[in-house]
């Protein structure tokens, strides 16, 4: 495999900057996924996990000005933006500090010996182990908090687990400097460089993902990359966990009496969060269910002038913008679309956003308008209008796995009367965090928080965003009839770590 340069690109004009790296060979991919293995040993202390986790924070913090410069010069996603991406990526590596130190989420859980039990219980001690070497896949649209310091990385170093990262050729310059900041803060307690390894190169993210000593994967990006990834994973002599985020559509459903009580603040709402960041988040509501008549008619209109006033942006890179506009040109040009507020190019560089509407019942059947069903990455949504509740059924019922459904009520459906309740069991199957009467952009960093839905929203059940990401890279294992002497100190009688466990069927905190 010939060694290609690196380049980091402004897309805001599409020009190079400066060479960053080179392409890792199969050699370099070999070399730093066995420097992550050799390096295993020194994440077994958990208060040396937890002391890294928080001092990659404060060094993250301390380097934000020239962090937060090299990203936006790379994505152009702004200051504001970035230093508050930046912060966010600061409280993950911290909060989940404070899950290893707590150690509930090595699930100890210990039955002392029951001959009185039918069958007979033997003494059995199970807890969590970590997998090994992590292949993290960075994501293009959110630097930092989805890339070599985020949510998958923090996440699997929080388990015990080193990584090798696969930077994104959109911000390869940041991924860099990040990999040097963390590697720095693991220098300061004594856990090797290796700890991080970090890779550039399409090339390079196959030779991971095959590589034997990796022990599982995290990814975030399209269905198209994720799935090859997914696939390769699975044809592995031993296969190993792909925990990969695709794409969703992030359905949105206004009932008539929503959109009567409420339908411009509604309106007004649906264009904040279809264009918050140019349109460049993975929980962008992508297609939604408006009815027909006055108050479907109303709030469209307040869509349509909020949409109309909002400034066109630039895209990640110029692929993202040409696969855009193409997406656009596509659904615009199929029979019954209509587009209130045009989106397309809103100069050299930039896309201006927009919106296209279509009938109910032209998505209620599989034929030509199935590509309305797909997620169009950028700042463009589908309203469909529908003229009954079974209508919006049907729609519904042919929609793919996603990371968020979202229903917009009135305040007599949110107290309990009519079908709000309904609605809700009827959106639960098709996402992993169903909303009402709010928007899914934004996702906190929160214990109880689940990212992520039934494929193609991801290839798991797991979570990338909350506390509960950390069990991505653990397996359980049980030790019977162990001596005491002879047991990790996780799971002795006297719990010397003084850890959460369930000791013969109690819990003790």
């Amino acid at each position: 495999m010939a060694a290609a340069p690196v380049w980091s690109v402004d897309p805001r004009t599409g020009k190079q900057r400066e060479q960053v790296a080179v392409e890792a060979t199969a050699e370099e991919v070999d070399t730093a996924v066995r420097a992550a293995h050799q390096a295993r040993a020194s994440l077994a202390d958990r208060t040396v996990r937890a002391a890294f986790l928080r001092t990659a924070a404060d060094r993250l913090r301390a380097a934000g000005d020239q962090l937060v410069e090299a990203a936006d010069a790379e994505t152009a996603l702004g200051p504001v933006r970035l230093t508050g991406e930046l912060a966010r990526t600061c409280y993950q590596l911290r909060a989940f500090a404070d899950i290893v130190d707590e150690g509930a989420f090595l699930g100890v859980v210990i039955d002392h010996p029951d001959d009185t039990a039918t069958p007979p219980v033997p003494d059995l001690r199970r807890y969590k182990v970590p997998l090994g070497v992590v292949a993290v896949y960075s994501a293009s649209n959110f630097p930092f908090a989805f890339s070599v310091a985020g949510g998958d990385t923090a996440s699997a170093l929080a388990a015990g687990c080193p990584v090798v990262v696969k930077a994104h050729p959109d911000h390869p310059a940041l991924s860099e400097l990040v990999a040097h900041v963390l590697r720095t803060a693991a220098a300061e307690h004594g856990v090797p460089a290796g700890v991080v390894g970090l890779v550039h190169g399409f090339e390079a993210g196959l030779e991971l993902i095959r590589h034997p000593l990796v022990a599982a994967a995290g990814f975030t990006g399209s269905v198209r990359g994720g799935r090859a990834l997914f696939d390769a994973a699975a044809a592995r002599p031993v296969p190993i966990p792909f925990h990969g985020e695709l794409g969703s559509l992030n359905p949105v459903l206004v009932t008539e009496a929503a959109a009567a009580e409420r339908g411009e603040a509604i309106g007004t709402g649906l264009a904040g969060s279809m264009t918050l960041g140019v349109g460049q988040f993975c929980v962008k509501p992508g297609l939604v269910l408006v009815p027909s008549g006055a108050a479907g008619d109303g709030l469209v209109k307040s869509l349509t002038d909020a949409v109309s006033d909002s400034e066109a942006g630039v895209l990640l890179d110029h692929r993202m913008r040409d696969n855009f506009l193409a997406g656009v040109a596509e659904r615009r040009g199929l029979p019954e679309v209509d587009s209130p507020v045009t989106p397309g190019a809103g100069g050299e560089h930039t896309v201006s956003a927009g919106f296209l509407t279509v009938s109910a019942s032209a998505l209620a059947e599989e034929g030509a308008h199935d590509v309305l069903l797909e997620e169009c990455f950028g700042p463009v949504t589908v309203v469909v209008r529908y003229d009954d509740d079974a209508e919006a059924t049907r729609v519904l019922s042919r929609l793919p796995g996603n990371l968020t459904a979202t229903v917009h009520l009135s305040a007599e459906e949110a107290a309990g009367q009519g079908r709000g309740a309904g609605i809700l069991a009827e959106l639960t199957p098709l996402a992993g965090r169903v909303l009402v009467n709010g928007w899914p952009t934004g996702v906190a960093v929160a214990p109880a928080q689940h990212h992520g839905g039934p494929y193609p929203a991801t290839t798991s059940t797991s979570t990338s965003v909350g506390g509960t990401a950390v069990e991505r890279w653990l397996r359980p294992v049980v030790y019977q009839g162990a001596p005491e002497a002879l047991l990790p100190p996780e799971l002795r009688d006297d719990n010397p770590l003084g850890l959460p466990r369930r000791l013969n069927g109690a819990l003790e905190v």
